[in-house]
């Protein structure tokens, strides 16, 4: 055994455990880790376009962010009438939003100067998204994500999707972590209510600012009400860490 290789390991244990001890970090991808809001728009908007709506708007797509995709096409159903089958319109729009996402996704620079600062901690992160599994493998890979991110679920693997905690008591499980121990990172409001339901501590980005204002983000540990402009690395490590001593 390498005595330098075991004082070298042991002193890795002691610092995690002198920051931020058992702690995980669940990650929201869409608005949160990644700006990926205007490829839904736009995938979206074409969608909908080749099903005869043509008027749809940015203003309009603002209503649906932290909504998994398949509940917002089954609200697009309902309110512009369309007729094409669920599973059809679902197709159409991961294949538009893919080809959006591998061409084009921008991470956040402070998401991921937080992301390397976990990392060298060792602390377990995990990426819980209403986006399909193919859209989120998809991001990672491209942005160089997924090495940090071996722990992802999307809202399709479990049985509801935000609000319910479903996504995130999931992404905890297969983290090994206590939900208490959970800190979750979101921009929208149905992700922050995730959170509270699932009993974990939440940092809230909000994508949209006008929405700072809607209750679920009061039960957040943590609001950034100018959403990512507000959102440092130092920061939100440092709101961790004195919580974690304590």
């Amino acid at each position: 055994m390498d005595p330098s290789g075991s004082t070298r390991r042991a002193v890795g244990i002691l610092v995690r455990m002198s920051t931020l001890g058992t702690t995980a970090v669940i990650f929201d991808l869409d608005g949160t880790l990644v700006d990926s809001e205007p490829n839904y728009f736009e995938a979206g908007r074409r969608t909908l376009a080749e099903q005869g709506v043509t008027d749809f708007t940015w203003a309009d797509h603002e209503q649906y962010v932290g909504i998994s995709t398949q509940e917002t096409l089954a609200l697009w159903k309902e309110r512009y009438g369309l007729t094409a089958p669920l599973d059809t319109l679902l197709a159409d729009k991961n294949r538009r939003y893919l080809e959006l996402a591998r061409a084009s996704t921008q991470v956040y620079p402070e998401m991921r100067k937080f992301v390397e600062l976990l990392a060298a901690e060792d602390v377990p992160m995990a990426v819980a998204s209403g986006s399909s599994p193919e859209a989120i493998e998809a991001i990672l890979a491209g942005t160089g994500l997924a090495p940090y991110m071996p722990t992802v679920v999307s809202a399709d693997e479990v049985a509801h999707g935000k609000p319910a905690p479903d996504v995130f008591l999931e992404a905890a499980r297969r983290l090994g972590a206590a939900p208490a121990d959970c800190v979750v990172l979101e921009d929208a409001a149905p992700g922050v209510a995730a959170a509270h339901a699932a009993g974990m501590r939440c940092i809230a980005v909000p994508y949209v600012a006008a929405q700072a204002d809607d209750p679920a983000f009061a039960t957040a540990g943590l609001l950034l009400r100018g959403g990512q402009s507000e959102f440092t690395a130092r920061g939100a490590y440092e709101w961790l860490a004195p919580r974690t001593a304590g």
